[in-house]
């Protein structure tokens, strides 16, 4: 019996040292113990440009072709993609124009950070990530706050999602999609 296959894109990784990062570390970790096969779609695996203001950051460059190569080959069961990046964005192109669902999920308050490095009122950023966010079949957050905030700005198919994993914990079970 073959296993679930996932793919998950994500334009925050090792070398990078962060939340995100450890969070879907973790992920991968809990899933493949629970028999999920497990594909992590990073920045590795392309040509990159340190981002401005942020060069531990590395962005992707015409990630589009390569994603859309790398789904292809996988052909995963489901599709996580947790970064709003050039490899995010790839990801949701190919999934929209296959017609796959896919879910989404939100780590970083990004309107807020780019607003305090550029002059880009919260309206657009949020805009932008909501629009992102809008064609998933859920959008993942950890917390309550986290989601009322979501709200506030209008985001819809929001569901929690617990980022502090406990393997150990028998009461742990894994889904996915989570439901």
């Amino acid at each position: 019996m073959s296993s679930t296959s996932l793919a998950i894109v994500t334009d925050a990784w090792t070398p990078q040292v962060n939340g995100v990062v450890k969070t879907l570390q973790k992920t991968r970790d809990a899933l493949e113990q629970s028999g999920y096969q497990v594909t992590m779609l990073t920045p590795a695996d392309h040509r990159t440009i340190p981002c401005p203001s942020y060069p531990e950051i590395r962005l992707a460059l015409r990630a589009g072709p390569a994603i859309r190569r790398q789904l292809v080959a996988l052909a995963p069961d489901h599709i996580h993609i947790a970064t709003e990046g050039p490899l995010g964005l790839a990801a949701r192109r190919y999934c929209l124009d296959n017609g796959l669902a896919f879910t989404t999920s939100y780590h970083t308050q990004f309107p807020e950070y780019v607003r305090k490095r550029l002059p880009v009122p919260l309206e657009l950023s949020y805009a932008f990530v909501r629009r992102f966010h809008r064609a998933a079949a859920q959008t993942m957050v950890a917390t309550p706050s986290q989601q009322r905030l979501l709200e506030q700005w209008r985001f819809g198919n929001i569901v929690r999602w617990s980022r502090g994993v406990d393997t150990e914990d028998e009461m742990c079970h894994w889904r996915w999609p989570c439901t």
